[in-house]
């Protein structure tokens, strides 16, 4: 891979659709810079009670070295569609806006705010792109990932999905969404480098087939890696518990294996037998792990079977969100030079203005949100918060990893119990809009059905 194949400083602001660069250029001509407020939100849940919001981190550090470098402006130029004032606009463009945002890890619902961003028309509009693309997929990736590890409870959850996942910067970002969403581990060793995030594994059905006799790969391996866990499936599942028991038997008090690993066949009864060998043997101590094609149901599954496992290797369903693999988002104009905007279409509409979210609480449990007007105080806890003044964070905006991750798992256990576990619940989370917001609405509808007739 080439560095023109990567995303990185000198290009990022080319990570849009051609039309943010065309409509930039209109707004320029045209004179047309004061502030506006774009609103990203969901529309709809699809089949989740919550999402969690995630993300941010990622969009603060491409808003404060968002410009175009020499090679951008080059490659600009060479479309033969923008002029030379707008290219030396370009070359002086910075984010300079303010952006309000709901705490990385925060449980949101539909038409809440995730990000609003108040900036320049132009700059606001320019990046749209890369905001959707990167809290659309984190936000959901932490939401599966969420999902798996309460269908898991107490037992390990590992993110073995990379192999399979779109592309190298959706591996990264997931591993880290995954770890706000309080999994245990991940198999991506560059993600472990790059978020200090713990990784995991031991061995591949390779390296068995690779030896001779399954036998001498689990002692080689076992020696050389003491605290190993030993994949049992590559030719018959129960034979592989049975000479793992027998490599106890050989060590003796030397034995430190700390589990075996099922990969295939009927998973239930396979950690049922396994565990009855295991135990008759006197190897109580060591565990049994799963993976293949599991997902939050599949565990869920496998737990109300009775399975013994004791830890989770989830891969391609998690990794791709194969049930739900996109969210219904949107980047929405909502309003201009001090004036509400918003869409009219009746599926695709928009709040207009600028908003805040509080949520109530009933003995320390959710009971509602109200979408507000950004000037009003009503009862409850507000949700957005200015992480970035003027192109620059704020104070606020420095927060760990970790710190997210604490901050997903005690919102989330506030959420009501019903909201919290796998199934779609009917009727939902109740979100409802404030009096002023209502009329805000209604009065903006009216006067653009007026303007527009």
């Amino acid at each position: 891979m080439t560095n023109s194949e990567r995303i990185h400083a000198g290009n990022a602001a080319l990570f849009t659709d051609l039309y943010q660069l065309t409509m930039l250029q209109a707004y320029v001509h045209e004179g047309m810079g004061e502030d506006a407020v774009f609103d990203l939100f969901v529309r709809r849940l699809g089949d989740r009670n919550y999402l969690v919001a995630c993300g941010l981190e990622t969009v603060l550090e491409f808003l404060e070295d968002l410009h175009f470098s020499e090679e951008a402006l080059d490659y600009v130029a060479a479309q033969d569609v923008f002029d030379d004032d707008f290219l030396d606009y370009l070359s002086r463009f910075r984010f300079t806006g303010d952006v309000y945002a709901v705490q990385e890890g925060t449980p949101v619902f539909a038409d809440e705010p995730i990000i609003e961003v108040v900036a320049p028309i132009g700059e606001a509009q320019l990046v749209e792109t890369y905001l959707l693309n990167q809290i659309t997929f984190q936000t959901n990736a932490a939401t599966k990932a969420g999902r798996v590890r309460r269908a898991a409870g107490d037992r390990l959850v590992a993110d073995f999905g990379m192999r399979r996942m779109h592309g190298t910067d959706a591996a990264l970002k997931a591993a880290r969404a995954y770890h706000v969403a309080g999994l245990d581990s991940t198999s991506n060793v560059l993600a472990g480098m790059i978020y200090d995030v713990p990784i995991t594994g031991t061995m591949a059905h390779s390296y068995i087939e690779a030896h001779d006799v399954e036998e001498e790969a689990f002692e080689a391996f076992s020696e050389l890696f003491p605290e190993t866990i030993l994949l049992v499936d590559t030719y018959d599942t129960l034979e592989g518990v049975r000479k793992v028991i027998d490599l106890a038997r050989r060590k003796g008090d030397a034995f430190d294996v700390r589990g075996i690993r099922l990969d295939s066949g009927d998973l239930a009864q396979l950690a049922i037998d396994s565990r009855s060998l295991l135990d008759e043997a006197g190897l109580e101590n060591v565990k049994i792990f799963a993976s293949s094609s599991l997902d939050e149901h599949k565990i869920t599954e496998l737990i109300d079977a009775g399975a013994p496992i004791d830890g989770f290797g989830v891969g391609t369903r998690m990794g791709t969100i194969a049930d739900q693999p996109y969210l219904d988002s949107a980047y929405k104009l909502s309003g201009y030079a001090d004036k509400p905007r918003m869409k009219l279409s009746s599926e695709k509409s928009n709040l207009p203005g600028q908003k805040q979210v509080f949520r109530t609480f009933q003995d320390g449990v959710a009971s509602g949100d109200v979408i507000a007007a950004a000037e009003e105080t009503c009862d409850g806890e507000p949700l957005l918060h200015q992480f970035m003044r003027n192109g620059q964070r704020m104070p606020i905006a420095d927060v760990t990893l970790d710190e997210i991750r604490a901050h997903a798992a005690e919102e989330l256990e506030r959420l009501p119990e019903r909201l919290r576990g796998v199934p779609k619940q009917e009727p939902g989370y109740d979100v409802r809009l404030s009096e002023r917001l209502e009329a805000r609405l209604r009065e903006t509808r009216e006067r653009l059905e007026r303007e527009q007739a």
